[in-house]
């Protein structure tokens, strides 16, 4: 009967010590924040797999709104978030990179820069060329597809902080009066502008690069006042209800770019991955290759990554080299 014991207890032991190994391993896991834009899902997926690849750590990619993801970074539900836009995203980092040390950001960055963009037919043949023409009906007319009399804009996905500071534009320039705005899916947007391309249709956009839709089609920005810091004031939703009358800026974006953020906890608990975050170094034109490949050849993110790090593996085991 003892022996019984004994190889019960041995057995329950062996059971019990898998269980708690099984859970520290989870414990340790990381989770990186996705944002639903198609370079966004490429970085995220590539951080994946380097960081396996490099130091054998298992990760969540989890689809999040860069808010959500703030708030995930600021309470330790997320670790990584791989592309965090400024100056779209300037308030968050203020409140929980500058004020509350809970976030930390990467000090190297890819250059970027927003606007609206336009087909060069809606130039040329349309003559609407400056953000003023969107405040003639005469001119926005041709950009009415649906006979209600106005023209439309896409500016931007329902979760983006661009797609909030894009009306406040409208607003702030007068023609929210003349065009609809539309808040759509990003490749819901791209594929319109697909086809106006194809039919010679006028169409304008939001827009920012570095972004495929520039490798594919003659793609030619709007100009607009450039900016001025004293006439750009943004109050996203999240900071006030009555955000957008609080708001104005009838100038142009500020010169844009983006890092690598990350959960400043890591620092302790994964120092070797706050260095490997801290060495990346994504170059503009990779950024449009990335989005290429999502949004034109259908390419799986995690797959796509899977090949990248593959081909560029001595620059990814140079992130982690110490």
């Amino acid at each position: 009967m003892s022996n019984v014991r004994c190889l019960f207890k041995k057995t329950f032991l062996s059971v019990f010590a898998l269980a708690v190994s099984s859970f520290s391993v989870h414990a340790r896991d990381l989770v990186i924040a996705m944002p639903n834009w198609p370079s966004g899902q490429a970085t995220a997926n590539i951080l994946k797999v380097g960081l396996k690849k490099e130091f054998g750590i298992d990760t969540e990619v989890r689809e999040l709104g860069s808010m959500i993801a703030f708030a995930g970074l600021n309470s330790g539900d997320v670790d990584i978030h791989p592309e965090i836009w400024s100056p779209n995203l300037d308030s968050l980092v203020d409140k929980y990179v500058t004020k509350a040390r809970t976030v930390s950001m990467s000090p190297v960055g890819v250059q970027a820069w927003q606007g609206l963009c336009e087909t060069r037919v809606t130039a040329e043949k349309y003559d609407i060329r400056d953000i003023s023409d969107l405040n003639d009906p005469k001119k926005t007319v041709v950009l009415d597809t649906d006979g209600d009399g106005q023209g439309e804009l896409w500016i931007g996905a329902e979760t983006w902080a661009s797609t909030a500071i894009e009306r406040i534009r409208a607003n702030s320039y007068g023609y929210a009066k003349t065009m609809a705005l539309l808040e759509t899916p990003e490749d819901v947007a791209m594929a319109a502008v697909d086809a106006a391309e194809a039919t010679d249709r006028p169409i304008v956009f939001a827009c920012y690069a570095p972004h495929y839709i520039f490798k594919l089609h003659d793609i030619v920005r709007l100009t607009e006042p450039p900016y001025d810091p004293g006439k750009w004031k943004i109050v996203l939703p999240s900071e006030d209800p009555q955000w957008l009358v609080k708001s104005s800026a009838a100038v142009g974006w500020n010169a844009a770019h983006f890092r690598v953020g990350y959960a400043t906890s890591l620092r302790q608990s994964h120092p070797e991955v706050v260095k490997f975050l801290e060495r990346i170094d994504f170059k503009e034109n990779e950024i449009t290759e990335m989005s290429y490949a999502l949004q034109v050849e259908r390419q799986a993110p995690f797959d796509f990554a899977t090949k990248w790090v593959a081909a560029h593996a001595e620059r990814v085991h140079g992130w982690a080299s110490k």
